[in-house]
């Protein structure tokens, strides 16, 4: 199929009166570079990438205090339950954790296990003899199986569970595990920062942040999303969610740069509130066009003061009709007028490169 045009689509017409001239958008990442508008009106750039001075008095009980006492017991207990893969696992994030790396530390995965009471049995191993450590199940490498996540338990009193407190202890206050009890009031619980990321739509970058902190990717909080085919920045911050994302600190996400592929943070500040979708001015946008071809170079600068002095009409492009091989459109007309065995067929159907069609022909 040939490529759209925007004759075929009922795009025939300039809005000047120039002949314009035609070029090659998005050729390559940096082509296209969007810094997101906040609602003050300031272009969100990434500056620094250092986190800022920790002011926050820090009541929580240091596992530093811990380097003193050893693990061994409780590592070959574990490895009687798990087996010898899992216990050096295990092994090697209480070594991280009691030569006091507490910032940076990775969650890690145990073997799967599609054994219920298995897994039972090992997240109440962690809850007996590791309290300083928490553990969730999470989806196994096939449908049948599932993981136990362990992960450093960031908050204040390591060795109470979620129900341990009961209310009249917590003074009326309903139970909360969005944060640390000794969070200071003086201090946001929202961590603001900006993000710099290459050739990844924002869902996608916001979900290997979260992997690599060991939390939920809801727990992020943003004003727009952003293309994948672009460098963009923009700003982020945490949401309230029952994830451990309060109980973390800038000087933990800024150790993530280490690690991050075009994908940087940084700037970062607490605030009271998070950031929810719309909650921005726009976009600001830095393209370039490459293998531009004009009938002039006086049309290109004609045509260039033309947009900076009227603008353009914010409608729509051939990017609105959709990138696969049947444009969007076709089924969407079809849809219009009824024509249900068409729109399926437009969907379904093999079509040139497909590997179906391809078996079809052997």
């Amino acid at each position: 199929m040939k490529p759209l045009e925007e004759s075929d689509v009922g795009i025939t017409s300039y809005i000047s009166q120039l002949p314009g001239f035609r070029g090659i958008l998005k050729q390559r990442y940096a082509d296209f570079i969007v810094n997101e508008v906040d609602i003050d009106g300031n272009v969100v750039h990434l500056t620094s990438l250092d986190a800022p001075p920790e002011s926050v008095e820090n009541n929580e009980t240091k596992l530093s205090n811990q380097s003193n006492k050893g693990y061994a017991s409780e590592i070959e207990l574990f490895r009687s339950l798990a087996g010898d893969s899992d216990a050096e696992c295990l092994k090697g994030l209480i070594d991280q954790v009691v030569s006091g790396i507490e910032d940076g530390v990775s969650p890690i995965v145990l073997s799967p296990n599609s054994d219920k009471a298995h897994r039972t049995a090992m997240h109440n191993f962690f809850k007996e003899n590791l309290k300083f450590l928490v553990t969730d199940t999470i989806d196994g490498p096939d449908a049948s199986s599932k993981s136990i996540r362990v992960r450093l338990n960031s908050g204040g009193n390591h060795n109470n569970g979620r129900n341990s407190r009961k209310r009249k202890e917590r003074g009326g206050k309903p139970f909360d595990s969005r944060g640390s009890d000794n969070w200071s009031e003086h201090v946001g619980k929202f961590l603001r920062f900006h993000l710099y990321k290459e050739n990844k739509d924002t869902q996608e970058a916001i979900g290997l942040i979260a992997k690599m902190l060991g939390v939920q990717p809801r727990s992020f909080g943003f004003a727009g999303t952003k293309d994948k085919r672009a460098v963009s920045t923009q700003r982020y911050v945490y949401h309230e969610q029952k994830v451990t994302v309060f109980k973390q600190h800038a000087n933990r996400l800024a150790a993530l740069n280490e690690r991050l592929i075009g994908m940087k943070v940084g700037d970062f500040c607490h605030v009271r509130e998070g950031l929810v979708l719309g909650q921005l001015l726009g976009n600001r946008f830095t393209i370039t066009l490459r293998g531009v071809v004009a009938d002039s170079e006086e049309t290109i600068k004609a045509s260039a003061e033309a947009l900076g002095r009227l603008g353009f009409i914010n409608y729509f492009g051939l990017q609105r009709f959709g990138s696969g091989s049947v444009p969007t459109h076709l089924i969407g007309a079809a849809l219009l007028r009824g024509e249900w065995e068409i729109a399926v067929s437009l969907i379904l159907d093999p079509r040139e490169g497909d590997i179906l069609l391809l078996l079809t022909n052997l």
